[in-house]
C-alpha cells in the first residue's frame, strides 16, 4: 500500500483487514515502494499517483521493470479522466478514484486479483 498521507493509509488499511487481506508493507512515496516491492513480491500494489520523491506512474513503471506481471491498482484524487488515461498507459490492473467507498476500493482489487 503506497500513499503519502498517513490517514489515507490508515483507512485504506482498515477496509483491507476487515476483508481478510493481509497487508504486506506501506510506503509513503514511490522510491519506497520500489524497494519494498523488491523486497515482499506482494500479489497486488494499491499506489497514490501525487506523491513526493517518486510519483506512482514513475514507481509503477520502476516496479515494472522488477516484475512485469506486477499488479498495481491505482487510488487516486487527480481528475478521474486524466488519471484513468494514464493509469491504462501503465498497465493498471484496476483504478479507484478518491474519495473512494470500501465498496469501491474492493472491487477493484477482486477484479485485479481475478
Amino acid at each position: 500500500m503506497v500513499d503519502d498521507v498517513a490517514f489515507m493509509r490508515d483507512m485504506l488499511k482498515s477496509i483491507l483487514l476487515l476483508e481478510g487481506y493481509l497487508v504486506a508493507g506501506e510506503a509513503t512515496n514511490g522510491d519506497q515502494a520500489v524497494d519494498l516491492y523488491r523486497r515482499l513480491k506482494p500479489d497486488l500494489v494499491l499506489m497514490d499517483i501525487v506523491m513526493p520523491v517518486m510519483d506512482g506512474f514513475e514507481a509503477a513503471k520502476q516496479i515494472r521493470l522488477i516484475d512485469p506481471g506486477a499488479r498495481i491498482v491505482f487510488c487516486t484524487a487527480l481528475s478521474q479522466k486524466e488519471a484513468v488515461i494514464k493509469a491504462v498507459a501503465h498497465k493498471a490492473a484496476g483504478f479507484v478514484a478518491k474519495p473512494f467507498t470500501p465498496d469501491r476500493v474492493l472491487d477493484a482489487l477482486r477484479k485485479a486479483m481475478a
